[in-house]
């Protein structure tokens, strides 16, 4: 360890991943995991499987595999728990999720048939377009959190886990404005107790795993980590916390095409966005009120990318449309339309067209291993609060008070692996290069 690297615990034992929901995200990060530990699939998409990352000079050739570089727990470690609505095995509901073929799910069937889902803290308040009969019931808020942490804790204890990580991955919950009650810990907890309509099931799951000692990763667009009760939590207990809501698809391109509109300059009178899909979380987002959570993350992108009042010739004026149809039929395979009304030298009109079919659990998937992964490598490098290095995966990042969120794409990437150099005592790379010239 050099003078300036910062004291990493080893990831010894097994790591216990808490996650909520059981449905296509996370049965397919389950069935991935088992195929990728016993040889049957690669693990593609996983930046911190497959990613490199580059240290010291160009010249000096060398880029070793991040988890070579940092010490992630592997995914032979790896243990699995969740909570669900529904009672399926992690087998029956991949095959209801209808994600992976059954001719690689049947390669782990016993594996999967062994993951039955908890009793899961759920109210259709929050999430109004399903139901199910596995659900927990308590005297109060407070009480559900209790047995949430029972939950955690036998988890743990019976199956010798060395540390745990808990990232929801279920169903996205309907919009929920500020509320005094969010403002400080023991505000919070008093609402908790007295059943306050504002405290939604995330929020229990979330204060659930900080008061465990597990860090806590939100992937849906849910006000759940992101207030400054969770964050006073967090500091207090020394546990980190990121979030919120997966970029994985559309909202993925946009944070790849905008930088480069406002690179080379070009000015953007319009970007209309909409979606087909047919899964479990396209029902719920065709609810106006969980839909209205999905809307506030993914108009955001494009407003702190532009930063209009600094550049108000090419962006104080775009219309921006984002709309998600349920549509049955597709299931899983999600697909986008982007239309993008640009303007160039002398305010001359183009347009740029985009149409991408993909499988949003295929994408979101190795998303929920890495911020598995990297949660459980800050909370052993003591790094507490607010995980701002992981904004790369999500579609709202989480900040510090007052502070804007980075939404380009490749700022966002270089953060992450800039903070992964920072704690191996490694020189930042900045692509300045003059070094190379002198």
């Amino acid at each position: 360890m050099t003078e300036k690297e910062i004291k990493i615990e080893e990831p010894r034992g097994k790591l216990g991943v808490l996650l909520v929901g059981l449905g296509a995200v996370a049965t397919t990060v389950v069935a991935g995991a088992e195929l990728v530990r016993n040889g049957f699939a690669k693990p593609i998409g996983s930046l911190t499987q497959m990613g490199t990352i580059r240290l010291g000079k160009r010249t000096d050739d060398r880029v070793p595999k991040i988890k070579e570089f940092v010490p992630l727990a592997e995914i032979k470690d790896l243990v699995f728990a969740a909570w669900d609505i529904f009672p399926d095995n992690a087998y029956e509901a991949a095959m209801k999720a209808g994600v992976l073929q059954s001719v690689d799910l049947d390669k782990v069937r016993r594996q999967l048939e062994g993951l039955q889902p908890l009793k899961a803290v759920f109210s259709r308040d929050y999430v109004k377009r399903l139901d199910g009969p596995n659900v927990k019931q308590g005297k109060n808020k407070m009480d559900l959190a209790e047995q949430l942490m029972q939950d955690i804790a036998e988890f743990k204890k019976a199956n010798t886990l060395d540390r745990m990580v808990m990232v929801w991955c279920a169903s996205t919950e309907v919009y929920q404005s500020p509320d005094p009650v969010y403002e400080r810990l023991d505000v919070f907890e008093k609402a908790m107790k007295e059943n306050h309509p504002a405290i939604a099931p995330s929020m229990i799951y979330a204060y659930a795993a900080l008061q465990s000692g597990v860090p806590f990763a939100n992937g849906a667009p849910n006000v759940t980590a992101d207030i400054p009760a969770m964050s006073e939590l967090a500091s207090k207990n020394n546990m980190p916390i990121s979030g919120k809501d997966f970029k994985s698809g559309q909202t993925f391109l946009k944070t790849l095409i905008a930088p480069g509109l406002k690179a080379k300059q070009l000015g953007v009178s319009g970007w209309f966005s909409t979606n087909i899909l047919g899964n479990r979380d396209g029902e719920v987002l065709d609810e106006p009120g969980s839909f209205k959570s999905k809307e506030v993350t993914k108009l955001s992108a494009l407003e702190y990318i532009f930063q209009p009042e600094l550049n108000p010739d090419l962006y104080s004026d775009v219309y921006h449309k984002v709309r998600i149809n349920y549509y049955p039929p597709r299931g899983d395979n999600k697909e986008s339309w982007d239309n993008i009304d640009i303007f160039g030298w002398l305010g001359y009109p183009m347009q740029i067209k985009v149409n991408f079919l993909c499988r949003d659990s295929i994408l979101a998937a190795p998303i929920v291993l890495d911020l598995a992964l990297f949660m459980d490598l800050a909370q052993r490098s003591g790094m507490k609060g607010i995980q701002e290095w992981l904004s790369f995966y999500y579609k709202s990042p989480m900040t510090a008070p007052g502070l804007y969120p980075e939404h380009d794409v490749f700022i966002q990437l270089m953060k992450l692996k800039n903070t992964l150099r920072y704690l191996r005592g490694e020189d930042l790379i900045t692509h300045l290069g003059l070094e190379y010239y002198d």
